[in-house]
């Protein structure tokens, strides 16, 4: 049964990796949900972060092959009940929805959003949350129009202490 699997993959910051990595995907016609890359907590040391839709033996298989690539330190996979995440969302909605009513003030109320930027023309606002958050403001912008919507990949921290750290520990000793 297909599952929402989040892999964190540790890797020097080379150029080509990403593309290594990707390859692994596109070879096993994985679609990938959601990718965010950052440094990591350790210096020098990168964080790919990629969300997917896969059967648990399907994402044991990526995580093994991931790990063969060059410049790959180490990969992880969770489910969603070991992590906490995050995504961000802008919204660009137009100046004078603002002007019409008080709705789109009190949504934004409503899901803990933010304006972000105000212009003559359209207003930009911020949203922190999980992915059907940030559809549930989409989809209730709407009528008042959208000019821009984007949404970051996934942000996530692992429950127990980040396993790199005892990963590369353990290779000291």
């Amino acid at each position: 049964m297909k599952e929402e699997f989040t892999i964190s993959i540790f890797t020097e910051n080379k150029t080509g990796v990403l593309a290594r990595v990707l390859s692994v995907f596109t070879k096993r016609h994985i679609n990938i949900e959601s990718i965010t890359a950052s440094q990591s907590s350790m210096k020098d040391i990168h964080r790919f972060t990629i969300v997917v839709l896969v059967e648990e033996a399907m994402v044991i298989k990526l995580v093994a092959q991931i790990e063969k690539q060059i410049d790959v330190l180490k990969s992880f996979y969770y489910d969603n009940t070991e992590i906490l995440y995050q995504e961000v969302a802008l919204y660009k909605v137009p100046h004078k929805a603002f002007n019409k009513s008080r709705n789109v003030e009190q949504l934004i109320r409503k899901h803990s959003a933010r304006i972000m930027d105000i212009e003559q023309e359209y207003i930009v606002i911020e949203k922190t949350g999980l992915k059907e958050e940030t559809e549930a403001l989409l989809e209730e912008l709407r009528p008042h129009g959208i000019y821009e919507f984007v949404r970051s990949g996934r942000v996530a921290v692992v429950k127990p202490l980040e396993q790199l750290n005892k990963y590369l520990n353990s290779l000291k000793k």
